[in-house]
């Protein structure tokens, strides 16, 4: 899928409804082979468990940190989040078969939630706005339930809603298993509720969470991006990296120079 396959404005009509999109074959095989064969350098200095979480993911290999402006994603991101934006996290789960459903410290499945801080993002008659949108790209076989799927409740972002438990080996109403294939990519707002499941399958889970948030925001992989990660950076990359001015005022009110995403903004939608 490239961006002038993606009809923006109908994606973004489908993203306020619903809170997430699922969007097939972004990612070629190859490139979807390069994120495991990174991965697989990446975990192989990690200790054994049923489920790895690594955050800050984009400075453990280049090839993950290609991914911070994806051509055929960032686009609908811009359009959706507006232009002052910058990568907010970078976040590498690995969920093994985990059949007897037992529980890790490193979190083998993560009950139903909506992101953010803690306290949480302001409440206002029920509901809390959308401060980021995650991209997951998928880098596992995922086209079928029970693998570790991230579960969700469409459209639980526009309404006061909280589900009647937290435990995701629970049916909740409405709840959605988002199945896919290696190189598909799903987008969700952090304001929707959402899961991550068991893996009661054969299959090992990939998946790759990258997400965006208005640059005036902190964001959790890091306080300043590292010197390894802005060298040879474009001013694209720069800005998502979080680097527009020595002025921080300019965070909030920008100057059109300072953030060049804004050429990615469509006038119609």
């Amino acid at each position: 899928m490239k961006t002038a396959d993606l009809n923006i404005a109908e994606l973004m009509k489908q993203f306020n409804e619903a809170g997430y999109l699922l969007l097939p074959g972004v990612l070629s095989q190859e490139k979807v082979d390069r994120l495991n064969a990174a991965i697989d350098e990446v975990i192989a200095s990690e200790p054994e468990t049923l489920a790895h979480n690594i955050y800050n993911s984009v400075e453990r290999h280049p090839e993950i940190a290609s991914l911070i402006d994806q051509p055929d994603i960032l686009p609908l991101i811009v359009n959706l989040l507006g232009h002052n934006i910058q990568l907010h996290i970078s976040h590498l789960t690995i969920r093994k078969p985990n059949p007897s459903e037992a529980q890790t410290a490193s979190h083998s499945f993560i009950d139903w939630h909506q992101d953010g801080p803690h306290p949480q993002f302001p409440v206002i008659a029920g509901l809390t706005a959308t401060y980021y949108i995650k991209t997951c790209y998928i880098l596992s076989d995922m086209s079928e339930p029970d693998r570790g799927n991230t579960k969700v409740i469409p459209g639980s972002h526009t309404r006061p809603y909280n589900p009647n438990h937290k435990d995701v080996r629970q049916q909740v109403n409405g709840e959605v298993q988002v199945c896919g294939k290696p190189g598909d990519v799903f987008l969700f707002a952090q304001n929707l509720w959402h899961a991550g499941s068991p893996n009661r399958s054969e299959f090992t889970r990939r998946q790759l969470f990258l997400g965006y948030s208005p640059i005036w925001m902190r964001p959790i992989d890091y306080h300043t991006a590292s010197e390894s990660l802005l060298r040879d950076a474009d001013p694209i990359r720069r800005q998502l990296l979080g680097q527009i001015s020595d002025n921080h005022f300019k965070y909030y009110v920008p100057e059109d120079t300072m953030v060049p995403l804004k050429s990615l903004r469509i006038s119609e939608v």
